[in-house]
């Protein structure tokens, strides 16, 4: 099993992971329907957050020093992860709505790629991070380290694999400059290149990477805001998966930065199965978990799923891009800037959408 879901509060742990997963279907939905729900999204609300968040630094060592956000969220990755995605999704719009010069010139159609990219870096490096650390406490087989979060995590080998995994993942998606509106009121930016075989080896390796990294919050931000993205693509909105996931993305890291407790201390807290004594994890009156770097040892780990996902992170991502090398030589084309799934169902039920299709 990957998670501790026994016990009384199972029930809430199930019914937390079914709120946000919905949440997150629903949200995607506000926000991508009308420029007035983007516009709410990812200009209201992160820059009142952007407010909030300066305010509450500012009194870091005085009146917020007990502040959530402070105290349990305060570690570089969740900003930039907030705003990596902020920005990318006020770029989907600039592309989708032909917003000024910038969202009809061509060269901005590679915009996607690059912040794409840029947020998959952001988690490699925090896995290399992570596996350094685990390295120098416990050697080649791993070993605890503490957090800026205040979470124990438990660094070693299946962190540089699914770092490994990250880069190569960015070598999978292909057709950078085949970017559209979709037909009805523009409402979506469509990527049709970006089929089934990236999403599914994209949702692999990011659960890898929230499994090792952000273990205490896997269950939602590693399940349910990767499955609400896909969900929607699957079912309605096929050829638009990248917006769905930044859009769901940046909803979600501006709840979690504002709500840590929901994740960290509460009735819906889920534990991965890594930590082998769930209760010598709980959490502190601040809503964190005590450093145990100290006294704890190999014992208390049960690293065995991340080993299992990391693996296969990075086979279903070397599968994939052996597959995109495959098709474009059979083309004879360039992978990246010409589309490599013309002809499959998946690209061509997203191209049937896009308004200035050829």
């Amino acid at each position: 099993m990957f998670f501790h879901l026994y016990g009384e509060t199972s029930v809430y742990q199930i019914l937390g992971w079914v709120l946000v997963f919905a949440g997150l279907v629903i949200a995607n939905e506000l926000a991508r329907r009308t420029k007035a729900g983007g516009i709410f999204f990812f200009g209201i609300v992160p820059l009142a957050l952007t407010i909030y968040f300066i305010v509450i630094n500012i009194g870091a060592n005085s009146f917020a020093k007990d502040n959530p956000t402070i105290v349990e969220m305060n570690g570089w990755f969740h900003y930039a992860k907030l705003y990596a995605a902020t920005i990318g999704c006020v770029g989907f719009m600039f592309l989708k709505y032909k917003w000024g010069k910038i969202g009809k010139v061509n060269w901005f159609k590679a915009f996607p790629f690059v912040i794409v990219a840029i947020n998959i870096l952001i988690a490699v490096a925090s896995d290399f991070e992570s596996a350094i650390k685990g390295f120098a406490n416990g050697g080649f087989a791993g070993g605890w380290w503490y957090s800026s979060e205040g979470v124990m995590l438990y660094g070693g080998w299946w962190n540089v694999l699914n770092g490994l995994a990250g880069i190569i993942n960015i070598f999978c998606m292909t057709g950078w400059w085949g970017i559209y509106s979709s037909k009805k009121k523009q409402q979506d930016m469509l990527w049709p290149d970006m089929t089934w075989q990236f999403i599914i080896a994209y949702d692999v390796w990011n659960f890898a990477y929230t499994y090792l990294n952000l273990p205490n919050h896997s269950w939602y931000c590693g399940l349910a805001l990767l499955l609400a993205p896909t969900f929607a693509n699957t079912f309605w909105n096929k050829g638009g998966w990248i917006q769905n996931r930044a859009n769901t993305l940046a909803i979600w890291c501006m709840f979690a930065q504002v709500v840590p407790m929901f994740q960290n201390h509460s009735v819906f807290t889920v534990l991965p199965s890594l930590y082998k004594d769930p209760e010598l994890f709980k959490v502190g009156t601040n809503g964190v978990m005590q450093d145990l770097s100290q006294t704890l040892t190999a014992a208390d780990a049960n690293p065995k799923a991340q080993g299992i996902i990391a693996i296969a992170a990075i086979a279903i991502n070397v599968l994939v891009l052996c597959n995109i090398i495959k098709k474009a030589k059979e083309q004879k084309i360039n992978p990246y800037k010409q589309e490599v799934f013309k002809g499959t169902r998946d690209f061509e039920e997203a191209m049937a959408r896009a308004e200035d299709a050829a």
